[in-house]
Parts: structure tokens; C-alpha cells; sequence
């Protein structure tokens, strides 16, 4: 079975993107909201700065869904190739 690396990447690239949204507008409202995440990402996503107006809900939410492509795109390769070496040796 092979997985179709676009799909992958755009569906944990939309996820990834969601859940830092989600998460960052949260924060906004409530203040003590996801801090431990958003310090995270904000430690990892260069220019991205927690708790700083709806700038940085955008930025988080755009850096969060090149991250779960990217993220998506190598899993889903790296899996095709090692299905694909695996169903070859087998054969």
C-alpha cells in the first residue's frame, strides 16, 4: 500500500496549522492558555513571538501549517520508500 504524499501533507499540514490557531486565538482570550505550546513553537519558528496581538496568531498559523507539510510530505515519502523496499525484498 502506498500513501499519497500530497494528500498526507496537506491534511497534517491543515491540522498542525488548525491546532496553532486554535491554540494561539485561545491564548489571546485567556492568557494563561497553551502557554507551555506556544513557548515551544516560539522557541522552534524564528519571529514568531506569543501572546502578541492577532500578528502573531497569522504568523504561528502560517509557520504551523509549512511545518506539518513539511512534516507530512517527508513521512509520507519516507514510508513509500520503505514499503516499497520492504515489498521488493519480500518478492
Amino acid at each position: 500500500m502506498r500513501l499519497n504524499v500530497t494528500a498526507l501533507a496537506l491534511t497534517v499540514g491543515l491540522f498542525c496549522g488548525a491546532a496553532m490557531l486554535v491554540v494561539a486565538s485561545a491564548n489571546l482570550i485567556w492568557p494563561g492558555y497553551g502557554r507551555a505550546f506556544l513557548d515551544l513553537a516560539a522557541s522552534v519558528y524564528p519571529g514568531y513571538h506569543p501572546s502578541s496581538g492577532i500578528g502573531s496568531v497569522v504568523t504561528g498559523t502560517l509557520y504551523g501549517s509549512a511545518d506539518g507539510a513539511i512534516g507530512g510530505a517527508v513521512f509520507g515519502w519516507l514510508y513509500n520508500f520503505l514499503a516499497h523496499r520492504r515489498s521488493g525484498a519480500a518478492t
